[in-house]
């Protein structure tokens, strides 16, 4: 063998590795995983990138915290490189990230499909700096939240007075307490078991989250606004990648990365989320649930009575070097809703 060819082999031995590269992504998040976020987007989303990869992407899921910690901290395990992709709420990291918030406050969201591609253009124009530490891949919202209670059915605005409830984010918590219910922090996880003691008496949430977390088999009564109607109180979720991880992939595997993320998953979690909705509604009704609509005159005095929340959020942030203001105004153009 002549000097020329063990010069072409010895090329090809440092060139394989690099063009061959295997990374498998450890994804972390906080429900069970047969919830639909898992099974419906974040799977078909790793077998997509496995296909285009040739299987040189794969995953390996952590649902429930299997890592450990709380929720609140999913944030960090994903910066810190404890996890490589996380799915959680940046609001569950109460006051963390001010500017994303502003699609949390009272009758922002009508439904997941439109608010979430809403989303993602107010975090393009409004809250990059504050996701600067992490590769963002998708922000969506949960399509507006629901109330779920035990054993009292609660009608309008004069139902929620002393009602214990679990919310989710801290504008959530203000949204219940100015319509005069009792808000309670805790993860999805302790919800169910909460509600059966009797240490809430419900909880505001998604749909999404009735089966996974087994609300199902707790809860009686439903609350949720008319179709095409805002929510009192919604939750902005995201997808967040290890900014080194990301930055560490070979060029081709970055652009499947790219490819398979943006307002290419955004399109996908907020269509998912609507139709999960949708048919949970139809599954709680058929074993006798009841669910209750908010009529327009009850929603007009559930905005009132939450008027100051907005208020106070805009003078919040403000104290963070934000205009608050600017941000509800572009949210509120965004998702075409109104105070």
């Amino acid at each position: 063998m002549n000097y020329r060819n063990l010069v072409a082999i010895g090329a090809m031995a440092v060139a394989l590795p690099a063009a061959a590269q295997e990374v498998t992504l450890k994804i972390a998040h906080f429900l069970p995983s047969a919830a639909p976020t898992q099974q419906k987007v974040l799977q078909p989303w790793c077998d997509e990138m496995g296909k285009q990869s040739n299987g040189r992407i794969k995953c390996q899921f952590y649902p429930a915290m299997q890592l450990g910690g709380t929720p609140g901290q999913l944030v960090d395990q994903v910066k810190n490189g404890v996890a490589d992709v996380v799915w959680t709420g940046p609001g569950y990291s109460a006051g963390r990230f001010p500017a994303i918030e502003a699609f949390e406050l009272p009758f922002m969201v009508k439904d997941a499909t439109s608010s979430s591609k809403a989303l993602w253009k107010y975090y393009q124009q409004n809250a990059q700096p504050e996701f600067a530490a992490y590769k963002v891949l998708a922000f969506h919202t949960d399509g507006g939240q629901a109330v779920h209670t035990a054993s009292k059915q609660i009608v309008g605005l004069t139902g929620f007075a002393g009602m214990k409830l679990r919310t989710s984010t801290r504008v959530g918590a203000k949204t219940l307490a100015a319509l005069g219910g009792q808000p309670v922090a805790m993860p999805p996880a302790q919800v169910t078991e909460a509600i059966a003691k009797g240490v809430v008496d419900g909880s505001l949430g998604a749909w999404e989250l009735v089966f996974p977390t087994k609300l199902s088999e707790v809860t009686k009564f439903h609350l949720q606004p008319d179709v095409g109607v805002a929510h009192p109180t919604a939750t902005v979720l995201t997808v967040l990648m290890n900014k080194q991880k990301y930055d560490a992939l070979p060029a081709d595997l970055k652009a499947i990365v790219d490819k398979t993320t943006g307002e290419v998953m955004v399109g996908k979690f907020g269509a998912m989320f609507d139709d999960v909705a949708a048919d949970t509604r139809k599954r709680i009704a058929a074993q006798g649930n009841k669910i209750t609509t908010l009529s327009a005159t009850q929603v007009a005095a559930m905005k009132q009575a939450t008027a100051s929340v907005e208020d106070e959020w805009a003078k919040q942030v403000g104290e963070k070097g934000l205009d608050g203001k600017k941000l509800i105004a572009s949210a509120r153009e965004l998702t075409g809703t109104t105070k």
